[in-house]
């Protein structure tokens, strides 16, 4: 009787497992163990090795083997401080302060748009995320265009063609105007989690405070602030671990004046071949990551409810700000000024001076546009002629085009799997383990895939210096996105609609492709609308990777900046942010019907 038992269940078990779903999930389970998973074990075994730089310092030793050298060197030894400790500092200065100002900027103006008469709210609301579309280091570019010094030698900046002065080097380099260009772009974050929170705290709460005697500010500090504190310390995560992992703006405003962040030292590090610091330094932003993460948690955990739903309904009363809110309504269009509008004027100035620094009305030119090389520049031609840009731009859009469908897929199997499996292990599990891509650092992720890829794994050779290394990190690193999309839009769909078709004999297969995917297809289309954006613009991540032969155009601005040539910098960025705006255009008109992006 125990053996046939136990023989009914082993073919209960083997008949779960051979489920559509269920295959699904164990093809998904080792795919995702081995690209985000693997990677990280790696990494941690490479700060434990012997790299071949590291002989130098260590005569005798054999390249791979044991050795704790790295971690003397980065914590205790003479270099650390240089190497570990200042770069620490300074991504601690940078992060917080970015992240405060952008939980500032983002709470204010999802206060703006969701709690009072503005004029306006939808379109404010659709501008207000347009700096999230263009690439994080434009800001920095920007920056750098009007207060650049001369303390670097070249040429200056607009600041000093305007008023005849140069600008002290904390107004030009360093932290502050690091914090500035990175909240000025990230505040977004903050706006889309803390404006969806507000929408559902119920204003009567608010009413029975003013009621009771409160304050305005002892409503909101008593009342509203704890009851959307969950949002908030999401937004703080989220920023926070974007913030600190972020390459270009430091590198573009930090570098030049050696302020190194953890980012720009990985990238140094790993670039003069110290692999083994650079892994090491990698490891510390990932558990830096992740301990922002606990730490948030463990200070929500402590509430025990957020509830702001219940079987009442909700009545979000916005209030009158009379005149003022034209006032409101011009300071919100000032800051999107000054963050989008601002910034590509000043590229697109500096794009066409024949000689930078130089912005008087008899200095312009096209020549950076369309000029050959020779007519004004004897070594740079413009754009449109330039097989360096052109080459970067086309592996940008297939590189993005790529990704976009690898994730769609990627995403929509993984969000069939967790809601077909809902509650079960398998389903906790392989939600968590497609979302860890994004605790995880992009230059960090770089130096992950550098150290598991440049050597081969079994049959599959390295993948080092391929693109095909690009397109599988990159979709990796933005798989977080269409598998949210995919599992909130597959919750939408009622599953006896495909058991009804299973009764009928169509196959699984036919299921989904004539049944789930349509339904689930303007979810789908927004995640990978996501994806083709982030990786358009996307330097951090592949900045450790990329090649001659594999540049985008993100790099090989980056490259044009360290060569110092400020009119290419400007029209390539300006054509990498037409790019952007051009395709997701032609996502929305092909898609129409569809809710993409932030819409």
């Amino acid at each position: 009787m125990t053996a046939r038992a136990g023989a009914g269940r082993l073919r209960r078990f083997g008949a779960a497992m051979m489920t559509p779903e269920r295959l699904v999930a164990v093809v998904l389970a080792v795919l995702l163990a081995f690209l985000v998973l693997a990677p990280l074990a790696e990494l941690i075994r490479e700060t434990f090795t012997v790299q071949p730089y590291d002989r130098a310092y260590l005569p005798g030793e054999e390249a791979g083997s044991f050795t704790t050298f790295h971690y003397e060197r980065v914590f205790s030894g003479r270099m650390s401080a240089a190497l570990f400790y200042k770069p620490f500092v300074n991504s601690l200065i940078t992060a917080f302060g970015a992240t405060v100002l952008c939980l500032t900027l983002g709470a204010s103006l999802a206060w703006v748009v969701v709690r009072t008469n503005v004029p306006f709210r939808e379109a404010v609301n659709t501008m207000i995320v347009v700096p999230y579309m263009l690439p994080s280091w434009v800001m920095a570019l920007a920056w750098l265009t009007f207060f650049k010094n001369d303390r670097l030698g070249g040429s200056s900046g607009v600041f000093v063609y305007l008023f005849g002065m140069q600008p002290p080097d904390w107004l030009a380099f360093g932290a502050l105007p690091i914090v500035i260009c990175l909240a000025f772009h990230y505040y977004v974050y903050a706006y889309l989690i803390l404006s969806g929170a507000l929408t559902t705290v119920d204003s009567q709460l608010e009413e029975a405070g003013a009621i009771a005697g409160l304050s305005r500010f002892r409503q909101f500090t008593a009342i509203t602030l704890p009851l959307v504190l969950p949002a908030l310390g999401s937004a703080v995560v989220m920023t926070f671990i974007r913030v600190v992992g972020s390459f270009g703006t430091p590198a573009v405003l930090g570098m030049p004046v050696r302020y190194f962040t953890l980012p720009t030292q990985i990238y140094a590090a790993i670039g003069s071949r110290n692999v083994g610091d650079g892994y090491l330094l990698a490891l510390v932003l990932v558990v830096m990551a992740v301990l922002f993460i606990w730490i948030n948690q463990r200070m929500i955990g402590v509430r025990k409810s957020f509830v702001t739903m219940s079987g009442k309904g909700v009545r979000s009363k916005t209030i009158d700000l009379g005149p003022a809110r034209w006032l409101v309504l011009g300071l919100v269009v000032l800051l999107l000024a000054f963050t989008v509008i601002l910034p590509i004027g000043l590229l697109l100035l500096e794009s066409l001076s024949r000689t930078a620094g130089d912005y008087d009305l008899s200095n312009l030119t096209l020549h950076y546009w369309f000029g050959e090389r020779g007519e004004v520049n004897a070594l740079y031609p413009g754009v449109f002629q330039n097989p360096q840009i052109l080459g970067a731009a086309w592996n940008s859009i297939r590189l993005a085009l790529c990704v976009a469908l690898l994730t769609g897929v990627l995403g929509f199997l993984v969000g069939y799997v967790v809601v077909r499996t809902r509650g079960s292990m398998a389903s906790k599990t392989l939600e968590t383990a497609a979302f860890l891509p994004y605790i995880f650092p992009s230059v960090a992720f770089g130096a992950i895939y550098i150290g598991m890829f440049s050597k081969p794994i079994g049959p599959m050779p390295a993948l080092y210096g391929t693109f095909a290394l690009l397109v599988l990190i990159a979709a990796v690193k933005n798989l977080p996105y269409t598998s949210r999309t995919g599992i909130a839009a597959l919750l939408q769909i009622d599953k006896s609609l495909e058991e009804a078709a299973r009764t009928q004999g169509i196959g699984w297969v036919a299921r989904v492709r004539r049944i789930v995917i349509p339904l689930a297809s303007n979810g789908l289309m927004s995640g990978m609308l996501l994806s083709f954006i982030g990786t358009m613009r996307e330097l951090s991540l592949i900045i450790l990777l990329v090649t001659p032969s594999t540049a985008v155009l993100a790099s090989v601005i980056y490259t044009y900046q360290t060569d110092d040539v400020p009119q290419l910098i400007g029209a390539a960025t300006l054509l990498l942010v037409l790019l952007i705006i051009g395709f997701n255009i032609l996502f929305r008109l092909v898609f129409r019907n569809a809710k993409l992006g932030f819409a």
